[in-house]
């Protein structure tokens, strides 16, 4: 997990493939529980979906809602795989 500052707002880069588990993460910034699973937008809002050339998913874009911080998140080659 990297992170940056951009203007005050923190981002955060979590890469799938090094999570264990079902998809599930903690926040890297303020540790509450993200998971796939809950389509509330409670927890995140998912910002942007970004598409990778040639189809499948790139990258998505979340934004945390308790802290506000962003999360890249990366690693969405085993699904592509599994399309």
């Amino acid at each position: 997990m990297g992170n940056t500052a951009m203007q005050g707002m923190r981002v955060f880069s979590v890469d799938l493939r090094k999570i264990s588990g079902k998809g599930d993460f903690n926040c890297p910034k303020c540790g509450v529980k993200i998971s796939p699973d809950d389509t509330t937008e409670n927890v995140y809002t998912v910002l942007e979906s970004i598409p990778k050339e040639g189809g499948g998913l790139a990258k998505v874009i979340l934004q945390c809602n308790a802290c506000k911080s962003q999360i890249h998140l990366t690693g969405f080659d085993i699904l592509n795989m599994l399309e």
